[in-house]
């Protein structure tokens, strides 16, 4: 009722217009778009919605601006989309009255806090294929998850539930620092055996550069003495 009261005195008394595609519920708030084969989120969505159905469409990313004018917004349903990629602040925009951020079977595999932003809603992430990372770590123990067990890595604990993974111990950061120094480590090596390499080449070149310079001047013939120094030698005698 408080919302009618409110989009009246702001459109005097006349329904703000639906998005193409999408059906509005005027007494609720609440605006369907499931279903509805869309490839982007839809313009024009009313600023007073409260609900935001965009489930079981073709979406597959989500620009920085898409809910910014959405301040009243308490449940968002992106789930079963091909969502894979958030741009960095697409999700900040949303008012600390959002409930409810499901973005559950998608094609996500990368994410960070610089996406969500500092919302506190019950989020729903299962069913993608995250790549278990330091980045997702930090994000998930930011984050109010809803506690679903599912498969939903990559790598190493592939088909494990990330919560559940989590809940167990794993430090993907630790793992992440680890597997940096391994790397740096073998990169030393391998740059050490390199200059190994490089000064026994040199070594055994200038080796052999000076045998061959010695064989060619043992194989210059010798002086011979002229006529005139043999009887300058004999005149002595």
């Amino acid at each position: 009722m408080l919302w009618l009261v409110t989009n009246c005195s702001s459109f005097n008394c006349v329904s703000p217009q639906c998005p193409d595609s999408c059906h509005c519920a005027w007494d609720t708030a609440t605006v369907l778009c499931s279903d509805a084969g869309l490839r982007e989120i839809p313009e024009g969505i009313p600023p007073e919605t409260v609900s935001l159905h965009l489930e079981r469409n073709y979406i597959r990313s989500i620009p920085e601006s898409a809910f910014s004018d959405l301040v009243h917004l308490r449940d968002l349903y992106l789930s079963h989309n091909r969502i894979d990629s958030l741009a960095t602040g697409a999700l900040r925009h949303l008012g600390p009255e959002l409930r409810l951020l499901d973005l559950s079977h998608n094609q996500l595999r990368q994410a960070s806090r610089e996406e969500f932003g500092p919302t506190r809603a019950k989020t729903r992430l299962y069913h993608n294929p995250w790549h278990c990372d330091c980045a997702l770590q930090e994000l998930m123990e930011a984050l109010n998850l809803d506690r679903w067990e599912d498969p939903g890595s990559l790598g190493e604990h592939a088909g494990q539930p990330l919560v559940k993974l989590l809940d167990s111990g794993v430090n993907f950061c630790s793992l992440q620092r680890k597997t940096t120094d391994i790397a740096m480590l073998v990169t030393m090596f391998v740059w050490f055996f390199m200059v190994i390499v490089y000064v026994v080449y040199y070594v055994r070149q200038n080796q052999a550069e000076a045998r061959r310079h010695l064989e060619y001047l043992k194989s210059l013939p010798s002086p011979r003495k002229t006529p005139t120094e043999t009887d300058t030698l004999s005149t002595g005698f």
